[in-house]
């Protein structure tokens, strides 16, 4: 009797991938439903600090989808047609942000099951109603605008021929569509910086500069990440493709509206020195030198513009695929950096509403492990979306994309 030796099941480095951002997944979940059945009280938010890990996600997320909107405007507003393909990929990472970022709102509600009460009572006075309704419009243009790179998949159109015709017909809209986010996005990015912004109570936030700051950051981290995203997947799989010389092209221009950004953030801070104002005063020197003064000067300033600026506006530096991509997750780690302070800079300091009582109270918060684990597992979400997507949706394929939008042109 001869014994045939079996082949020995190979693991390879996405499976290990993929199970490893399941398991986060399943803890993440676990989280959640602690937080749905518990309530709140899991985690270490309190009156004094509401806004915590969850909605730093949620508006880093949002703010890294910016590219969605810019990239199909250039394309079909601008007519640059030769950034389709990473339009394409814009696009993609766009419903995964936002999916992400309402998924983080459904934890931070506290009444997840009240998550319909925006669209139905509308309160027209508050920012954050604005925010709540753009957010679930501009999902709805991102689902649209998905609809045809799912129909153009070779295992799609084998499967349901009869549904993939239709949903690639969909690519007659992404004119009206490209228009119907831009101005979607546009306002409900500025409308998250002015939901800070409009908060009398909270001086160091009171100040309309930061809806432009929300804009110009938004736009830097959008554009990085799907440029991010984009080259490495090129250098960790063959079936991602992409074009380089358009990479470089967008990696320059991110340089230079970094340049912006800090111009921007600059005045900004400096504006605050002119006058005193109980709480705007300790707020700065809370996030200048205090416990968020590490994160603003070394994450936010130095790591998330000032190198990446110089590397991206060197020719020479730019073309190195290395530090391209180390530049570019840096912005992103930048644009983080931001939403986390500016997000608790104003929740860290509380003053008192007595007349005459000049009081100011300091607080603190470190988000729970609930925290943690449900943040983690939407970032795995995130993550594991987009990794699908390049395997089996070939969002990340500038030259198949390139070829397919030609036939479509000549098409029609």
């Amino acid at each position: 009797m001869i014994l045939q030796n079996t082949p020995k099941p190979q693991v390879s480095g996405f499976n290990i991938w993929v199970v490893t951002l399941v398991l986060f997944m399943v803890i993440g979940a676990v989280a959640g439903i602690m937080v749905f059945f518990q309530g709140l009280v899991v985690t270490n938010l309190t009156d004094t600090v509401p806004w915590g890990l969850w909605i730093t996600i949620d508006l880093s997320a949002i703010a890294l989808s910016a590219g969605a909107f810019l990239f199909c405007a250039a394309v079909y507003i601008l007519k640059l047609e030769q950034f389709q393909p990473m339009a394409r990929t814009a696009t993609y990472i766009g419903l995964i942000g936002y999916s992400m970022a309402m998924l983080c709102l459904l934890l931070d509600i506290g009444r997840p099951d009240r998550f319909w009460h925006g669209f139905v009572y509308w309160n027209t006075h508050s920012v954050l109603w604005e925010v709540t309704m753009c957010v679930g419009l501009y999902f709805s243009v991102l689902s649209l605008e998905t609809l045809p790179i799912i129909g153009q998949a070779d295992w799609f159109q084998k499967r349901w021929p009869k549904l993939s015709q239709p949903m690639q017909d969909a690519h007659k809209l992404a004119p009206g569509l490209a228009i119907a986010g831009l101005c979607l996005s546009l306002l409900h990015q500025s409308s998250l910086g002015a939901t800070y912004g409009v908060l009398l109570a909270r001086p160091i936030w009171y100040r309309p500069g930061l809806a432009i700051l929300f804009i110009t950051s938004a736009a830097a981290g959008g554009l990085a990440l799907t440029t991010l995203a984009s080259s490495l997947s090129a250098k960790l799989t063959p079936l991602a493709v992409i074009d380089k010389r358009r990479i470089e092209q967008v990696a320059k221009v991110i340089g230079w509206i970094l340049l912006g950004y800090l111009y921007l953030r600059f005045w900004d801070i400096f504006t605050m020195h002119y006058t005193y104002q109980p709480g705007k005063a300790e707020g700065l020197e809370l996030l200048l030198s205090g416990p968020l003064a590490f994160n603003f000067w070394i994450g936010e300033i130095l790591l998330g513009i000032v190198i990446p600026a110089f590397v991206l506006l060197n020719g020479r530096l730019r073309k190195q695929n290395l530090l391209r991509i180390l530049a570019l997750l840096l912005i992103v780690g930048g644009v983080v950096a931001y939403r986390w302070d500016t997000n608790l800079v104003g929740q860290l300091i509380v003053q008192s509403l007595a007349p005459f009582d000049g009081t100011t109270v300091y607080t603190s918060y470190r988000p729970s492990l609930v925290e943690f684990a449900a943040g983690a597992g939407i970032i795995s979400f995130g993550l594991l979306t987009f990794t699908l997507g390049v395997k089996f949706l070939g969002i990340v394929d500038h030259h198949k994309v390139a070829h397919s939008v030609a036939h479509l042109a000549s098409a029609d």
